[in-house]
């Protein structure tokens, strides 16, 4: 806390490491919060001391001047100096009443005073009404005529209309509402960033038990999709799909207000706009987050009763929030920062979980198109230009030519061409690798301003627009046709149709699709949805400086499958704006080892000198007799255990570590989790077991459980496995408890708590390598080697492959000691752990346990003494 607190008043970048449960959070949230509650009170008086100097400097009388030729020049000298004054006193004052009233303001919330702006509120039963007003008229059948695909139509270019109004929006302005109060400065904050939403609760409930809860404005953020509570939009399920029909309620908002004001209302049906969008029930919301600490249960919960917008209500309490909790994204990606109104300057971030922060840069700021992707994006765009060419402006159709003409050069790329079925295409398999520039000029695309079509995509909305013209003209899945605007009775009976057709193809169709089809499904519709979101993505990526990507062109046989990737290669460019906005930025994780990269990559890549660096890292707080790590050399049999591409695969290393496992089920009670360099070998070994009788022996001793193929299985095989563990200890069958075959990477060797008898024992079968085949991984390492400098005599591209490796082996092995009384032991099986450079990347409390063992005798003998002492202090 000591070191986290001066890191931030110096204003310094820190690196902190504690393990799982040694109270990082608390100390996070108490390092912190005490600084701020300091900074904000230094603040204060400093402001005061000025504020008194100034207004003595201005009581105090003008010095005078005898001689006649200098009177002009004092005159004018002194005026000057004194307005100067002025203007900063009247700062100072303003400054101070705003702080006063701020505070006040606060205070009243927290002490659930009268509001006054209560008498504004609407009464549930009148927002129940407009609701089913809303549903009449949007059931009502739609009007013909020229305007009815008004929304549909892209803006004349040069106008700023739907920027106003969406900043208008956020200023929170309101036609029937002329309150400004609204309109906040950004005080003095923390950003508190985590990976998922759960690691961000968890954080929040810490913040509720800590002494600050009472004292402190916290407000928490999420996506559209976590925080809506509109039925009707959160149905749509995609995240594109429910930010476009949230941005189009609001549009519709804005233009209603307008037709208030006296405008003629265009022709065409009415648009709906959301319930829980208005001003005074957002205030409420606002001052309800400031007065309490609220994780996102609670803001659903909170937006529900007040009948408001969490999500915007969340973002109104940004600015006169002191600490912000928010997903990565929202903080490293600066589009979403400015759509957030997340503002940086000045202000201290901190990342936790940040051990794989290098790759989430890496893959934020990475894009992938398919064929088919890029196909149905130009089909649509062409379709959308022909329907639309009478109504749209010159410059409009000017920037949608120059849109297709790039999307016509990526199919090129791919070896395919537009306006054919991509299923049907066939291409030359093989992978390519560019630098940006030479993709530009393989596509005959270098002629085209990228950044002005990024400008365009921007202004114009137009991902958006053709969504909502897909939306409404094709029905997800359905290939959309070219249509005639004379054919109108044709549109108006397209939607029975395509029902009609629908029905054919679910008689038709046999046995009900399984969970693997129905997600193809999903990922299809959301595809069909609107792919140039994707492609905007991309020609964003392709931005970039030429050095710091590479675009990777797979051409996989058909031009559908065929994708085009583009590969951010350096990460510290994006993370250098938040580290010079920032005045102190803090990476903490659990296991931040090797940190040799973070500060190479990340840091002095983006220009930070070693001096504002500060290092932390701390011991765990079990004490060291109650974790034994062993490396493990050799196996029963006296077999070395060498788990290269080469050897492992070897009838004899398969059965070795068949007969390692079976002795450590002997020994070790309760729950042991085994974890695989990859699934393809985890398969290929557990085959081999299952062929030579060794699964049947495993099973003898502990139920065995593999992990599940899909995310939703997980929750589930924990339970089961946790089930069967209780079970085991409780009756005194044959059975000890449970064997987890894990991967390393995958879905439970992150994020999963391995507490007490769940985890009594973590074995790590060899080192899990990336593939260093993979072009990108190559070109990665061509590029680090080139632009940073070898350190210990090893290139920075072979340091990149063993620090990926240990950063996995640290997160897997980590799972097991989750708080103060827990134990476990910890088997590397690899004679190559043995080798000091290797120890070096273990974490510290782990390393220096560590015991390395040439035979499996003596490894075994301390296995069987650790858990026998362990038995009789529990006796």
């Amino acid at each position: 806390m000591q070191v986290l607190y001066s890191a931030l008043d110096q204003g310094k970048v820190g690196i902190f490491e504690s393990p799982t449960g040694t109270g990082k959070s608390l100390s996070l949230i108490c390092g912190a919060l005490s600084w701020l509650t300091d900074h904000e009170e230094k603040k204060k008086q400093e402001a005061a001391a000025l504020l008194q100097e100034g207004e003595a400097a201005l009581s105090s009388a003008p010095p005078s001047s005898n001689t006649s030729s200098t009177v002009e020049l004092d005159w004018i000298t002194d005026f000057v100096q004194k307005k100067a004054e002025r203007d900063l006193v009247s700062k100072l004052k303003e400054e101070e009443l705003k702080r006063r009233k701020r505070e006040e303001r606060l205070e009243m919330i927290r002490n659930n005073a009268h509001l006054k702006y209560a008498s504004k509120r609407k009464s549930f039963e009148e927002d129940e009404a407009f609701k089913l007003l809303q549903l009449s008229k949007e059931e009502r059948s739609e009007t013909a005529g020229e305007q009815e695909d008004e929304e549909l139509i892209v803006a004349e270019y040069e106008s700023d209309d739907e920027l106003k109004s969406k900043n208008r929006f956020l200023e929170g302005e309101d036609d029937d509402d002329d309150d400004d109060e609204l309109v906040e400065d950004h005080v003095t904050k923390i950003y508190y960033c985590s990976r998922t939403h759960s690691q961000l609760a968890q954080f929040v409930h810490e913040v509720q038990k800590s002494p600050f809860s009472q004292n402190i404005s916290v407000v928490a953020l999420g996506s559209r999709q976590n925080l809506c509570i509109n039925e009707e939009v959160r149905r749509l399920g995609s995240v594109q799909r429910i930010n476009d029909r949230c941005l189009e309620m609001q549009k519709n908002k804005h233009e209603k207000q307008n037709h208030k004001d006296g405008a003629k209302r265009k022709r065409g049906p009415e648009k709906s706009v959301c319930p829980y969008n208005k001003a005074s029930a957002l205030q409420q919301m606002r001052d309800e987050i400031l007065g309490s600490v609220h994780d996102i249960e609670n803001l659903l919960k909170l937006g529900r009763e007040t009948h408001s917008c969490p999500y915007y209500g969340a973002r109104l309490t940004i600015p006169p929030a002191q600490l912000v909790v928010l997903p990565y994204q929202m903080v490293l990606h600066a589009a979403t920062r400015r759509a957030a109104g997340v503002q940086l300057k000045g202000q201290v971030v901190i990342i936790d979980e940040a051990h794989n922060l290098s790759d989430t840069l890496s893959c934020i700021h990475s894009a992938e198109l398919t064929g088919a992707q890029l196909c149905r994006a130009h089909s649509q765009l062409r379709q959308y230009a022909d329907r639309y060419k009478s109504r749209l402006k010159a410059k409009n159709l000017m920037y949608i030519k120059q849109i297709l003409f790039v999307v016509e050069g990526l199919v090129r790329v791919l070896g395919g061409k537009v306006g054919q079925n991509p299923q049907s295409q066939t291409t030359q398999a093989g992978t390519e690798m560019h630098t940006i520039n030479n993709f530009l000029f393989k596509a005959q695309i270098d002629n085209i301003n990228l950044f002005k079509l990024q400008k365009y995509f921007e202004k114009s909305m137009i991902s958006r627009k053709l969504g909502g013209f897909v939306e409404k003209y094709a029905g997800s899945g359905v290939t959309l046709q070219a249509r005639s605007s004379s054919n109108k009775e044709n549109r108006r009976t397209e939607g029975l149709n395509r029902y009609l057709q629908t029905l054919q193809s679910t008689q038709s169709s046999a046995p009900v699709p399984s969970l693997d089809q129905q997600g193809e499904v999903e990922a299809d519709k959301v595809l069909s949805a609107s792919p140039m979101m994707q492609v905007e993505g991309f020609f964003m990526s392709l931005t970039n400086s030429n050095t710091d990507g590479r675009v990777v062109v797979h051409k996989q046989g058909v031009l559908s499958e065929s994708s085009i990737n583009f590969l951010l290669l350096n990460p510290a460019v994006h993370f250098a704006q938040v580290l010079k906005e920032c005045r102190a930025v803090i990476i903490a994780g659990g296991t931040m080892q090797p940190v040799s990269d973070f500060k190479q990559e990340l840091l002095f890549s983006a220009g930070v000198e070693e001096e504002r660096i500060v290092e932390f890292s701390c011991g765990h707080v079990i004490p060291p007799e109650n974790i034994l790590p062993l490396v493990l050399c050799a196996g029963p049999s006296g077999q070395e255990l060498d788990f290269t591409f080469q050897n492992r695969d070897s009838p004899r290393m398969m059965d070795e570590t068949g007969r390692i496992l079976s002795n450590i089920c002997n020994v070790v009670p309760g729950g042991v989790v085994c974890f695989f360099p990859s699934y393809e070998y985890s398969r290929r070994i557990i085959s081999h077991w299952e062929a030579g009788g060794m699964l049947t022996r495993l099973a003898s001793k502990k139920k065995i459980f593999q992990e599940p193929k899909k995310a939703s299985q997980v929750e589930q095989v924990l339970n089961e496995f946790s089930r069967c563990i209780q079970r085991c200890a409780l009756d005194s069958s044959g059975l000890t408890g449970a064997l987890l075959f894990s991967v390393v990477g995958g879905k439970m060797s992150e994020g999963i708590n391995f507490s007490d008898d769940l985890g009594r024992c973590v074995v790590m079968v060899g080192m899990p390598y990336p593939n260093i085949k993979s072009p990108e991984l190559q070109e990665k390492m061509t590029y680090l080697d080139k632009h940073l400098p070898r350190s210990q005599g090893r290139s920075p591209g072979q340091a990149l492959i063993e620090n990926l490796c240990m950063k996995a082996v640290n997160q897997s092995i980590g799972r097991a000691i989750r708080h103060r009384g827990d134990y476990s032991s910890i088997i590397l099986c690899d004679r190559r752990y043995s080798r000091p450079a290797t120890l070096s990347k273990l974490p510290t409390w782990i390393k220096e346990r560590t015991e390395t063992h040439t035979t499996f005798g003596p490894a075994f003998a301390a296995l069987r003494k650790f858990f026998l002492e362990k038995k009789q202090q529990q006796l």
